[in-house]
């Protein structure tokens, strides 16, 4: 599988096209390849490896690839092409990445929202602290590349793409496996809402001066500074969210008021 720009780290390619561990399989592989098409982890026009190479890469039967990538092609993201240089092709609407997410967010109650918070905190926190621990040297730089990322991006799915690399390039430095698909399970989430136009939930500016905060104190193998970094700029970004999420009810419950009038 290519992944281009960001060059990102193999652990990054694992949890995304890595062998699924338990149920929902054919949902699961829908949701991650939707992910990494979305934001841009899959490039417009990147072909497919062979249904049966990628089937034995997610370890599912093409059976139930087929239907995922079935899904793919009716959500308009993936095109299939027949003959000598066919197969399954990436697409990326335009319009679908400047849409969904406002849509995605309406989804989501002030509860789930909270509990998301909650999560996405103490595992981050967590993951930031054992990187400051484990992490190698050659990591560093690494991790200070993809903490700049985020401040060069030109639209809104470039920064959810670039803030989404940051955190799972963290993840990776603690060299764990099931840490660092945990971390993509909710950065695939979180990402995409944290950037949405009119949310304001963090500048282009800020979330890099907090990428480097931390990368600096992973460097310096301070996991208890890591931590408390991780924490407080995870939190304040979601409690921005919530605050967003409380305006749009504000909003709707006004439009109903007014159609009633």
């Amino acid at each position: 599988m290519i992944l281009k720009n960001p060059p990102v780290s193999r652990a990054i390619q694992d949890a995304f096209l890595g062998p699924l561990e338990s149920g929902g399989r054919q949902a699961t592989i829908t949701r991650r390849l939707q992910q990494a098409i979305e934001l841009g982890f899959l490039e417009d026009g990147t072909q497919l490896p062979s249904e049966s190479d990628l089937a034995a890469q997610l370890s599912v039967s093409t059976v139930t690839l087929r239907i995922a990538l079935a899904d793919l092609r009716s959500m308009g993201l993936l095109e299939t092409r027949r003959g000598r240089g066919g197969g399954n092709f990436v697409r990326r609407p335009k319009q679908r990445l400047q849409t969904q997410p406002v849509q995605h967010l309406k989804e989501f109650s002030l509860d789930d929202l909270r509990d998301l918070r909650d999560h996405s905190t103490v595992i981050g926190g967590g993951i930031a602290q054992l990187a400051a621990e484990r992490v190698r040297g050659s990591t560093i730089d690494h991790l200070h590349g993809a903490a700049l990322a985020v401040k060069t991006s030109a639209t809104p799915p470039e920064a959810a793409r670039a803030d989404l690399w940051f955190h799972m390039e963290v993840a990776a430095a603690t060299r764990s496996a099931k840490l660092t698909k945990a971390e993509l399970e909710i950065q695939t989430t979180v990402a995409p809402l944290l950037w949405l136009p009119g949310a304001e939930t963090q500048t282009q500016d800020t979330a890099a001066s907090d990428h480097r905060e931390l990368v600096d104190a992973i460097a310096a193998l301070d996991g208890t500074a890591a931590r408390q970094i991780a924490e407080r700029h995870i939190s304040t970004a979601l409690n921005q969210l919530i605050q967003f999420r409380m305006e749009l009810l504000d909003d709707d419950a006004t439009d109903r008021k007014t159609e009633r009038g």
